[in-house]
């Protein structure tokens, strides 16, 4: 799959300016609000034309402004997910899923209600109307009913920004097993950066309507630039690495990455397999002797290589441990007591880790 995105649109005292390629899985399109986002998603659904601008899936030439061309959004098979359900509240859950396959052609048409339903989850769901589902299981019918489009390319616009914590952590194994299974490619919009490390494999990064950067997942994210802009809750460090071995008395993965190891609990992940962790930086300890008597398992040495000081009254520390960066956010009296500065080595003890088998 190759989608080359190219645009230019004024809306009142907005421009958006923005151009991208996706060649395949997850493209998160990541920024702060009014950053373009749901601009180029409109844009890409054809609910909005650019003012200029071209936009190629595979061979196929969806918009054109210099040639006149502009294939109409039915036409696209583009399937979306907006961040509320949008379902029939007169139709039972089976009704609305059905609904989409009236988008399917003839040809895609085929088996796949079952396989689907039993991916999201949804079986015992069937017969119920929205009214009585929470607000994940909405999503995953608004999901499933986008997927029974066979659309060549799934649009996800901040499927799970209404929903609270409980219910995004009851939905986000379903987008993961809909992005390993499934093999349709999905552009993902998003300004939470957690969803983001933990789902896509390209980052697409906006700002006032430009992009601002573009590339893997864990080259982009750990930009300081990027860390830096994050919230208390959400800062953080994506590192991946290879599982190598784990400890069933104690339900322990190992995880090995350029010369260090982290130690994260867990049930059993194969041998070998491609593991991606995001580490909060709140959750990132400093020390500048090696601690002894704590309970954390994970303390990597390492040397500071930059501070960045917010205006919360935390600091951000940036220390390159063996060739991985990682973020730690203190609080600026624990940084003048440990009179930390640029090229200090430090201990980094890191509490707990958010871990994704890739």
């Amino acid at each position: 799959m190759r989608l080359v995105f190219e645009a230019c649109q004024k809306l009142g005292v907005f421009q958006l300016d923005a151009t991208f390629r996706s060649d395949g899985g997850v493209t998160a399109l990541f920024g702060a609000s009014g950053s373009g986002k749901t601009t180029i998603i409109r844009i890409l659904t054809g609910l909005s034309r650019p003012d200029d601008g071209r936009i190629i899936f595979d061979d196929d030439v969806i918009v054109d402004t210099n040639r006149g061309v502009f294939v109409p959004k039915h036409k696209r098979r583009f399937g979306i997910v907006f961040q509320d359900d949008r379902l029939f509240p007169h139709l039972s859950v089976r009704q609305n899923l059905n609904y989409g396959r009236w988008f399917a052609s003839k040809v895609k048409r085929g088996d796949d209600f079952g396989p689907i339903v039993d991916l999201l989850g949804l079986n015992h769901l069937l017969d119920r109307r929205p009214e009585n589902l929470s607000g994940g299981e909405k999503q995953r019918v608004a999901i499933g009913r986008a997927l029974l489009s066979s659309p060549r390319l799934l649009l996800m616009d901040e499927p799970l920004a209404a929903l609270d914590d409980a219910r995004k952590a009851e939905i986000l194994p379903f987008l993961e097993a809909l992005r390993d299974q499934m093999k349709v490619p999905i552009i993902y919009v998003s300004h939470s950066v957690t969803e983001v490390a933990r789902l896509a494999d390209t980052v697409v990064v906006l700002d006032n309507g430009r992009v601002t950067m573009a590339g893997a997942v864990a080259d982009t994210l750990n930009q300081p630039a990027i860390s830096s802009a994050q919230g208390r809750k959400e800062a953080g460090t994506v590192i991946e690495g290879k599982v190598a071995r784990y400890d069933r008395e104690h339900k322990l993965i190992t995880i090995g990455f350029n010369s260090s190891q982290f130690f994260v609990s867990g049930p059993e992940v194969a041998t070998g397999k491609t593991v991606r962790m995001y580490v909060l930086a709140r959750d990132v300890m400093l020390a500048t002797a090696f601690p002894q008597g704590v309970s954390a398992l994970n303390v990597l040495d390492g040397k500071i290589i930059a501070l960045h000081s917010n205006s919360d009254g935390t600091v951000d520390v940036h220390i390159d441990c063996r060739g991985t960066i990682l973020l730690s956010r203190i609080t600026s009296l624990s940084c003048d007591r440990l009179a930390l500065a640029a090229g200090i080595l430090v201990y980094a003890i890191i509490k707990s880790v958010a871990l994704e088998s890739r």
